[in-house]
């Protein structure tokens, strides 16, 4: 006889078949497990990774409208139909700031757009597709916007229910009235027409539909993508009302970041197999503190795009204030702790609407009210932190009690260990009466499949009766399983006459007889029957964790800006940085500015001072805190590598007050700037069809038509790559084209080597509104770099005139900005200290001379032998005694015999 051990019923082949039973459950239909569960903590990182950010973007007829969808806080962004320029400016504004993975635009957009479009993301790695001009209909993306759930979904209104359909429906009757089944239809589903009314009315609060549609169109096309993205991975879909948007927002690009202002920086992996990014040196990478994922977010969208409201950003400095104060160090500390166990919730809720929650947004739920309830505990510990404005927010927004219950009832109720080793939700004993005696039943199978084995082992043949085996299989139910002999094989199989064949395998035989379906109808199929209870439970659970989606969703976004403001606040104290006096007026002070960036990668950092103001009004001019007027453009000149592309520190400098961080500096006034317009650096590359100097000036140009007087403009050696004197020109004609606008001339910070502009009737720097200034060097003679002049006394370099003269071979960077002019840029001193040969620099330095003194005709003399020099210089004589001929003076002689006098021939007979 077969020993109890082998008779054992639930055998590993039924445990690796019950896994996938789960999905044939017939009453999983509201909520669809995973059946993959990540072990431990998941951190969203990895799936922002994974998530990519689409675009729709239409432009015909000169106007642009588009819309992209941000996968990480689920909010559809609108562009409302703008007009464009012909250089297509704000298309690739916004494609620099939005930064796309897929981009979609109709068949019959403009040939210009589209060959704009293809060439930014050419460069970006994007994919690019023209799809049919029937997708970007307007009614149709009308319609694809009415029925969001963002738009269409609104709180029932009990009142309005009939009083006989609620006693029709409790007595347990069928109403037989028409108007009062379609109450009760709209009462479970809702009234198609009102969902229409109240989406119409919630859209014209986000857009204005009937003025662009070119914009609607757009949406449309963007909503399809999505869904048949949708389509691809859950075949369960749910259409539009799947799509889960928490919320719409209208585009305004107020701030433009344009050029090297190395806000953002990604640098490729070290792998060349991977696609991945990481942040390299860039100012979002030095005040990335964050610890969630919608925080880096958030603090990526406020850098990108600054906030121009001043209340706005000085509540913030407050906030940033606040928990840098030494008095806050711990509390701001801890808050910062219990943020980072807050995922990204969001993400979260939409998987509870669409059914596809995992163990681990369970565990992200039961976190997130742990550290809720200890994060308001710790809030309060702040000394001075009712008065700063994000806590208020925070404070009135969460509900604790109903927060608290929400993580207690998911605590008490999922199986943690259970659901890890089932790799699926499971529940906790206690809960339902009706679940554990399932499971009772269910893990005491084993000995009660024995006791049957061993009851039918006794009526077979002993050939197989000690190998006989009853199993059970989810979904098949009970089956009695025999291993395969040889003499079955042959076609012989001494089985009972009521025995039915269900399958076989490689080894074994399952057959169906009245004991096991006896065992069907009692039993039954446990498994499933567990996990359908299972599901029912969580899904109770979840409606209950779904009535507190508002107040968790708008806690979470106001974490998300407590998790940024906390940021700030630890690189501001990492990095000694100060808060800045912002104000109302078009200003930008700044005392001991440093760059936020190149302090890191030096030893020694010097600071400096940057004064401007917009609106050139000599009248009226707004004044410093040295008590100095201050004008619209600084104009820096030095020696080459002096440091002069230091004093563009004031761009980052400027977003950093934008966007609501503390500056590193020992005193700002910053006014609120609308743009930040940059020709910096430009990377040339041969996929371009433009060359660097074509580039620069369509970055000019783009400054030029889009500036206003809050604008900041940065020229950094605009005009070179072409001829020096087409440069020049260029260069003074834009600063004397900014001059020329009067109370409309933006901030400029220029650097430039054109020491020729400088002229009465160009630049002069007597009576122009700019602010000349120049980057100090020293000049070393001897050999121990003693700082002596020809005369052995101390040189410092003289200034004359604001012109600074030297006349060492060896120079010596203070990268000091100083008041004045400095008409030499040095360039053969730079050359020899980058190690270039003496004779070489000597030779140019030569060469320079010449060109200066407008004797470059003397370079052709070193290229004459001896009779050469001779015959020239016979030649200039005569040349000279020619000119000094007198006409009518001719000395008794007639014409011939003076011009022979004059060539020296002698006159013959």
């Amino acid at each position: 006889m077969p020993s109890k051990r082998q008779l054992s019923g639930v055998t590993s082949e039924s445990r690796d078949a019950s896994s996938s039973s789960e999905d044939a459950a017939p009453n999983a239909k509201k909520v669809r497990w995973n059946s993959t569960v990540n072990r431990g903590d998941t951190d969203t990182e990895s799936e922002e990774s994974g998530s990519k950010t689409p675009m729709a973007i239409f432009c015909t007829h000169g106007r642009v409208g588009a819309a992209y969808f941000h996968p990480v806080n689920c909010v559809l962004y609108l562009l409302e139909d703008t007009q464009e320029s012909h250089h297509y400016d704000l298309t690739v504004m916004l494609l620099e700031q939005a930064s796309p993975d897929i981009v979609l635009t109709s068949s019959k957009s403009d040939d210009n757009f589209i060959d704009t479009v293809r060439d930014h993301l050419d460069t970006a790695s994007a994919t690019f597709q023209i799809r049919p001009y029937k997708e970007f209909n307007t009614t149709k993306g009308k319609e694809r916007l009415l029925f969001l759930n963002r738009l269409a979904e609104l709180a029932s209104d009990d009142h309005m229910l009939l009083d006989d359909t609620t006693s029709a429906t409790a007595s347990g009757g069928a109403s037989r009235n028409a108007y009062a089944f379609m109450q009760k239809r709209r009462s479970e589903t809702g009234d198609p027409t009102m969902k229409r009314w109240n989406a119409s009315i919630r859209l014209s609060n986000f857009a204005s539909i009937e003025n662009s549609p070119l914009c609607v169109s757009s949406a449309g096309a963007l909503i399809d993508h999505l869904m048949r993205e949708q389509a691809m991975s859950d075949f369960d879909d749910e259409g539009i009302q799947g799509l889960e948007v928490r919320d719409i927002e209208i585009l305004t690009f107020h701030a433009h970041k344009l050029g090297r202002t190395d806000v953002f920086e990604n640098e490729n992996h070290a792998s060349v197999h991977s696609e991945k990014f990481k942040e390299g040196l860039s100012l979002y990478g030095t005040l990335n503190y964050t610890k969630t994922a919608l925080g880096r977010s958030l603090l990526y969208s406020w850098l990108l795009r600054p906030s121009l409201s001043l209340p706005v950003i000085r509540s913030r400095h407050e906030a940033v204030a606040c928990f840098s104060n030494s008095e806050n160090l711990i509390p701001a500390s801890d808050i910062h702790s219990h943020l980072k166990g807050i995922k990204n919730v969001p993400r979260i809720l939409a998987s509870m609407k669409a059914g596809k929650i995992k163990l681990s947004d369970w565990q992200a739920l039961a976190k997130l009210s742990f550290h809720l309830i200890m994060l308001c505990d710790t809030i309060t510990e702040l000394h001075g932190g009712q008065r700063v404005d994000v806590v208020k927010r925070l404070l009135a927004e969460v509900d604790i009690p109903a927060v608290k219950e929400m993580g207690t009832r998911v605590n008490d109720i999922i199986d943690w260990e259970e659901s890890s080793l089932a790799e699926r939700v499971c529940v906790r004993p206690g809960i339902d009466e009706e679940l554990d005696n399932r499971k009772h039943l269910y893990h005491g199978i084993d000995s009660i499949l024995s006791n049957v084995a061993h009851q039918i082992s006794q009526n077979v043949p002993t050939s197989f009766a000690a190998t006989l085996n009853v199993v059970y299989f989810p979904q098949l139910g009970y089956l009695i399983c025999i291993p395969i002999s040889q003499e079955w094989e042959a076609g012989s199989i001494p089985i009972s006459d009521d025995w039915t064949l269900q399958f076989s395998s490689d080894a074994h035989f399952y057959f169906k007889s009245s004991e096991m379906q006896d065992m069907d109808a009692h039993i039954g199929d446990l498994h499933s029957a567990i996990v359908d209870r299972e599901i029912e439970i969580v899904q109770r659970l979840l409606e209950e964790v779904m009535v507190h989606e508002t107040m968790i969703g708008s806690v979470c976004d106001i974490c998300a800006e407590l998790d940024c403001l906390l940021s700030f606040a630890e690189a501001s104290k990492n990095h000694n940085y100060r808060q800045p006096d912002m104000v109302e007026d078009n200003v930008i002070e700044i005392i001991a500015g440093r760059h936020p960036l190149q302090e890191q990668v030096v030893d020694v950092f010097v600071s400096n001072d940057t004064r401007l103001a917009g609106r050139a009004d000599i009248d009226c001019p707004l004044q410093g805190k040295d008590g100095k007027a201050l004008k619209s453009i600084l104009l820096c000149t030095g020696a080459n590598a002096c440091g002069k592309d230091g004093l563009l520190e004031v761009a980052s400098l400027v977003t950093c007050s934008n966007g609501t961080s503390f500056v590193p500096a020992e005193y700002a006034r910053l006014g609120v700037v609308d743009k930040i317009f940059t020709r910096v650096s430009t990377r040339e590359s041969v996929s371009k069809v433009q060359s660097a100097f074509m580039i620069d000036l369509n970055q000019v140009s783009l400054s030029l038509r889009n500036c206003t007087k809050r604008s900041l403009i940065l020229l950094d050696e605009f005009g070179k790559g072409t001829l020096s004197t087409d440069g020049a020109g260029l260069f003074c004609g834009v600063l004397r084209h900014l001059l020329d606008r009067g109370p409309d001339c933006p901030k400029v910070l220029a650097a430039t080597h054109f020491h020729e502009v400088f002229t009465e009737h160009l630049l002069n720097p007597s009576n122009v509104p700019i602010t000349f200034c120049h980057m100090q060097v020293i000049f070393c003679e001897n050999e121990d770099n003693s700082l002596e002049s020809d005369s052995g006394s101390p040189l410092i370099s003289s200034q004359k005139n604001g012109i600074r003269t030297g006349s060492g071979d060896n120079i010596t960077y203070l990268y000091k900005v100083a008041e004045g002019l400095s008409l030499d840029s040095h360039a053969g001193k730079c050359a020899i200290l980058c190690g270039l040969p003496g004779r070489i620099v000597q030779r140019a330095r030569y060469v320079s001379e010449l060109i200066s003194q407008h004797e470059i005709t003397r370079l052709l003399d070193e290229e004459m032998n001896g009779r050469e020099q001779e015959e020239l210089k016979a030649a200039e004589e005569i040349c000279r005694r020619f000119l000094a001929w007198q006409l009518d003076e001719r000395g008794g002689k007639n014409a011939k015999d003076k011009l022979a006098e004059i060539l020296g021939r002698e006159e013959r007979d």
